[in-house]
This record gives structure tokens, sequence and C-alpha cells, in this order.
């Protein structure tokens, strides 16, 4: 395998990852992601405690403990496109070792729980009704 390019992996000067600013020890392997930054507080008030804030662009960034547990929260602004950037790069921070842009030989499983709002197009399904997906497709 090849090295990742410049152009497939643009890293900041400090090897994180270019939009999110994070590199692979940041990331725990539980995060959270809500669209609005404004939703961020209203996760992080149920931490145990904060490790740090972040803020880079539309992405604010907490890293705290939840019951005991590593986790960080993060905002990934509105549509498809932010959170495709903030899966990749969170991808990448943790399974493409910045020196070398190689893949790692051993890759981290990251549980990314999504919390938010959606529409639906099921008449059965009355406003405010509270979901819980069970899987997704990729």
């Amino acid at each position: 395998m090849l090295p990742h390019t410049a152009s497939e992996l643009i890293l900041n000067p400090d090897g994180s990852v270019y939009h999110l600013g994070l590199k692979g020890e940041d990331i725990p392997n539980l995060i959270f992601t809500v669209g609005d930054p404004d939703r961020v507080g209203n996760v992080t008030q149920h931490f145990d405690s904060i490790a740090w804030t972040k803020q880079r662009r539309e992405f604010t960034i907490v890293r705290g403990t939840l019951q005991g547990k590593e986790v960080l929260v993060l905002s990934t602004g509105m549509g498809t496109d932010n959170i495709d950037i903030v899966v990749n790069e969170l991808d990448a921070a943790v399974n493409i070792d910045p020196v070398t842009r190689m893949n790692r030989t051993q890759l981290r499983k990251l549980t990314i729980i999504r919390i938010g709002t959606s529409g639906a197009i099921d008449p059965d399904i009355p406003l405010g009704t509270h979901l819980l997906s069970a899987g997704a497709l990729a």
C-alpha cells in the first residue's frame, strides 16, 4: 500500500487533521455528535468532568468523562458534507500515522452516536416522537 498523499490527507503542521485540528491521542473511542454547536453544552452538562474544549470553524469539540468513561462531543454543523468531513477526519486521525501517512497496522474502531433532530416521511410518526435507530447503511 502506498502512503496517503498530501491532497488525500490534509494535515496541519502539528500533524492534526485539517478541519478538526485533532490528533489520534485526542480522540477516545466513544464520540457523540450534534449538528448545532449550541447543542454541545446540552451533552456536556451530563459529563462528570471536562478535560478540554476546542473551537475550529463550525466545530465545537469537548473531551471529558461520562460515568467514568472518556468521551468526546463535537458539533458537525449542518448537512451531510460536514458529517462526511467529521467522520473521515476522525477515522484518519486514529487510523493513519501522520508521519508516514500509512494506515496503522492495528486499526481503532470508533463508536459514533449522533444526537439530533430529523424529519420523518411516515405519517404515523407524530411530531416530537423520540426515535432510536437500530443501524445504518454505509
